[in-house]
């Protein structure tokens, strides 16, 4: 499948797992206007594309993600109200939860992240860094609430973590080690130069497995995330029965039983 081209992503496949690259490292990654409409359009072709089971995003240079131009948004005239909108109505597209996105998103954060740039490690299904990133939350520094990403951040660690960076801003900044002790990222990566490589490996590992079944338990899980228990089960139940009657439901056993790989329905 031929990617659209775009200015300040990449978008490719390698195997089995489809790379989006953010590609402004001049300006740390931070996310322009016309970024911002990429991400909407890329997310949706890769999880079009049959041949990707596994998404990763990462970023080019020293930073992952900065969140929103704050240079733009200074000097265009426009400012805030470009997105004042899409955010009252709550009509976002730049991550993979906003574009219902249901094969599993690995997140590899190579360098910064802060601000804005915490969407894309709260709409993850599984985050990994390299031992030099750093992750600070400036938006009460420059007069910006702490919203949406923040709230997003409250399912993985604990709310006390996540209150300390939107209340401190830019005069602290969490470590790698420390955002693997509160269960932000579930792997740190040494030396960083690796983070690729082992984000390329983790995907292969994960695109073993049936796409089908992956996505019924992508959506059972985040699904699980809107509801209390009880509502939630009984929801994640008919995610589970869905998978009833899909060949993967047959192929798994039968290849288990006869020690081979699975044939897995596309």
């Amino acid at each position: 499948m031929k990617y659209s081209t775009f200015d300040h992503l990449i978008v490719e496949r390698r195997g089995p797992v489809g790379w989006l690259i953010n590609n402004r490292p001049d300006q740390l990654n931070a996310m322009n206007a016309a970024m911002r409409d990429e991400f909407a359009i890329a997310w949706k072709e890769l999880d079009a594309d049959p041949e990707v089971r596994v998404i990763v995003h990462t970023g080019e240079g020293r930073a992952f993600q900065t969140g929103v131009d704050v240079s733009e948004i200074a000097s265009d005239g426009v400012g805030m109200q470009r997105y004042q909108e899409s955010v009252e109505r709550f009509d976002l597209h730049f991550t993979s939860w906003h574009q219902q996105v249901w094969k599993p998103v690995i997140t590899a954060v190579n360098g910064i992240c802060c601000g804005g740039g915490f969407h894309w490690v709260a709409d993850a299904d599984i985050v990994i860094a390299a031992s030099d990133a750093q992750f600070f939350d400036p938006h009460v520094s420059i007069g910006q609430v702490v919203a949406i990403e923040a709230i997003g951040l409250l399912r993985k660690m604990p709310a006390e973590a996540v209150m300390r960076m939107a209340f401190v801003g830019r005069y602290e900044r969490m470590d790698a080690a420390r955002a693997f002790e509160l269960g932000m990222i579930s792997q740190i990566v040494d030396p960083p130069e690796r983070l690729r490589d082992e984000a390329q490996t983790l995907g292969e590992r994960i695109a073993q497995n049936s796409p089908a079944a992956m996505a019924a338990t992508k959506k059972a899980l985040w699904g699980a995330l809107e509801h209390g228990l009880t509502d939630a089960c009984r929801a994640g139940a008919q995610h589970l029965v869905s998978m009833w009657g899909h060949p993967d439901q047959e192929e798994g056993p039968l290849a288990f039983a006869e020690r081979r790989d699975a044939n897995w329905q596309v």
